[in-house]
């Protein structure tokens, strides 16, 4: 901005005192001071604000202006409330040094002035910025990337002092600026895609009104990146479930609540860019899931291990390139089911596990992004390479285990599939050959419908469960599971409901405890005396015996169901 617009603005309360033939200089900043040489924190094109404090004689005004004249500021604001008038020593040394002078009125704070300013050239860089921006989207428009969408994140750090990050829906960190500080932790990362996620199952989200959030008491506006891959047809429309859960977002460390239309236009820039990042991102898994799909298509009809050994030699370069041995295979299976239907699982499962998967805390930094990943219906399969384990291990124990998959994803899977959805996975052991793998997508299967058995709106069960009686309980029938249930614990349920008894916390402490009478009642801060009324009530009221073993499991049996 020029400084001949300050006087124009009547709010400012501003009093021309000197310096009218330089008044088309240009402000690029402003800064409040009182020090005696404020020279060093300069660097050139500032409105100087300064209430006079460090003016003891007229021989002061001299040595100040001399210093921020040097500096190359572009004017001097003197306030009126210290001194009243403006002493003329000073006048007399900005004219001296060519310095333009205001005299700023005792009833307008300097912060009103900074506001001012600061809206003014901040407008102003976000218009060159937004040309930068422009230029760089048509660069990777044409295939020509020039860095991705960091650079661009690291001008809105440098230019206009935003913080920006990219975060996926699972809350996975993808790009972010690096001139504006540390990215936010993971936590914030996966509190921030939460939000984001509920705000748009529930619809307050608006494109040109991004959502804003506090978390850990910094506020954010989080505005959606969305795919051209992912865009409606022209004149159709998409449910909002199918795209919901594969969308970037863009995360801004500020309030966009009260930012002029120029902003919020360059903002929307910004994630069109990253748009096109992540269509070109999908583009470069195009091969990985049609090489899954081929593997998997062979395992499914039966083809011999020979056939299937072949076509995972073709898939091994890409995915794990420069690998020298044969690596070791493992299948991850997940399964997206809708309340009401009417939405394909695969696709909306396939992308999740692009997502999770990637993450390189489970694959490795140098594999992060080779994971191949096909669909079938409401299902989606995970090829996933892993180098090749040491002779002594039988790689069961290799690679990626189910209780890692959900650890930092699921408060944001939870929120975006709200009350109608539900995404279960299950983990297979590794294994090192082609006639291993058809097994290991069934050991996947069968630890997905493990996790289904279980409450939540995101659960995960890996092989090493397989091997445990919760294998069963998933291929009870329903109303066999309410009978067996019923039948032992409901005497209990209603008897504590009477009597406040505590039967049933007994129970599961007793089996926890092993049957150990002094380690149930130390762990329930109870006399032994009392904890053996407690177990001959339980044993009155439902016929059972918990000193035979049999007993014993049945009743643990019930608990695990109920």
């Amino acid at each position: 901005m020029r400084l001949r617009a300050l006087l124009d603005t009547d709010a400012l309360g501003l009093t021309l005192l000197g310096g009218e033939d330089e008044l088309d200089r240009t402000v690029r900043g402003v800064m409040t001071t009182d020090l005696r040489d404020p020279s060093r924190y300069l660097s050139g094109g500032e409105l100087v604000l300064t209430g006079l404090a460090w003016r003891r004689d007229p021989a002061d005004s001299e040595a100040f202006v001399r210093l921020v004249a040097g500096a190359g500021i572009a004017a001097l604001g003197a306030g009126e409330a210290e001194l009243g008038n403006i002493p003329d020593d000073l006048i007399a040394a900005c004219a001296r040094h060519r310095l333009p002078l205001f005299a700023v009125h005792e009833s307008v704070a300097f912060a009103t002035i900074t506001e001012h300013v600061v809206r003014q050239v901040s407008g102003e860089r976000a218009g060159d910025l937004a040309a930068v921006v422009e230029r760089h989207r048509r660069m990777m428009t044409s295939g020509l990337a020039g860095g991705g969408p960091d650079v661009v994140l690291d001008l809105l750090g440098s230019d206009l002092d935003l913080g920006a990050w990219v975060l996926s829906p699972a809350g996975r960190l993808i790009a972010g600026s690096k001139v504006s500080g540390p990215a936010p932790a993971s936590d914030v990362c996966a509190a921030l895609a939460a939000e984001h996620l509920t705000a748009a199952r529930t619809g307050s989200r608006h494109a040109l009104s991004p959502h804003r959030v506090t978390v850990g008491g910094t506020t954010y506006s989080l505005f959606p990146v969305r795919g051209n891959s992912r865009a409606a047809a022209p004149g159709g429309s998409r449910d909002v479930r199918e795209t919901l859960l594969s969308d970037w977002l863009l995360a801004v460390e500020a309030d966009a609540g009260d930012w002029p239309a120029e902003r919020l236009d360059l903002l929307q820039g910004v994630t069109q860019l990253i748009a096109v990042e992540r269509d070109r991102r999908d583009a470069a898994r195009v091969v990985r899931r049609r090489l899954a799909q081929e593997v998997l298509d062979l395992v499914q009809t039966g083809a011999a291990p020979a056939e299937i050994a072949a076509r995972l030699r073709v898939a091994a370069p890409v995915l794990l390139p420069g690998l020298g041995a044969a690596p070791h295979w493992q299948v991850v299976v997940a399964r997206v089911d809708w309340t009401g239907g009417g939405i394909e699982g695969g696709p909306v499962a396939q992308a999740l596990l692009e997502e999770i998967l990637v993450d390189p805390l489970l694959t490795g930094p140098e594999h992060s992004d080779r994971i191949a990943v096909a669909h079938t219906g409401d299902e989606a399969i995970a090829l996933v390479p892993l180098p090749a384990v040491s002779s002594e291990h039988d790689g069961s124990e290799a690679g990626i285990l189910a209780e890692e998959l959900l650890t930092a994803v699921r408060d944001p899977l939870s929120a975006g599939l709200d009350d109608d959805g539900r995404l279960t996975i299950g983990v297979s052991a590794a294994v090192h050959s082609a006639e291993g793998l058809r097994g290991a997508l069934e050991e996947a299967r069968h630890a997905r419908r493990v996790a289904g058995a279980r409450p939540g709106r995101v659960c995960a069960a890996g092989h090493h469960e397989l091997a445990s009686h919760v294998l069963l309980l998933p291929f009870v029938p329903d109303d066999v599971r309410r009978a067996f249930t019923a039948r032992l614990l409901d005497p209990l349920r209603d008897y504590d409901r009477r009597h406040r008894a505590e039967l049933i916390p007994t129970l599961e402490a007793f089996l926890e405890s092993d049957g150990s009478w002094t380690r149930c009642a130390a762990r329930l801060h109870l006399h032994v005396n009392t904890l053996r009324y407690r177990v001959g009530r339980i044993e009155q009221l439902t016929g059972r015996d918990l000193s035979r073993l049999e007993d014993k499991l049945d009743f643990f049996l019930a608990l695990r169901m109920s």
